[in-house]
């Protein structure tokens, strides 16, 4: 894992602001949000999280939706298969379009 990308953890962890390179943590009044180059991957709110590739399906975009998930719902995880991407978590695995947001609780 990337010294970001444990930074990107500790924030949304402790609830508090990050900004590094490509990637914030801010707190708004709809929850945390993580943006990487300027678009939203990640809102959080009231234990409820909808991830997002916000178009870019990409090995940055992967690695800190994993992040996320990782400091928030251990043992869920993004994975691409024959270029498509999945959400896996409880043993339940979904789909995870370019252009749609998958959110659920945890």
């Amino acid at each position: 894992m990337r010294k970001i990308e444990r930074q990107l953890q500790t924030a949304l962890v402790n609830g508090r602001e990050f900004r590094s390179a490509n990637t914030t943590v801010t707190n708004t009044d709809h929850g945390q949000v993580v943006r990487l180059h300027g678009h939203k991957i990640a809102q959080i709110q009231d234990r409820v999280m909808y991830l997002t590739t916000a178009g870019h399906e990409t090995a940055t975009t992967k690695s800190r939706l994993n992040a996320v998930l990782d400091a928030l719902v251990p043992g869920a995880r993004v994975f691409a298969k024959n270029y498509t991407w999945f959400l896996t978590h409880n043993d339940k695995t979904v789909e995870f379009s370019k252009i749609d947001s998958v959110g659920f609780s945890f």
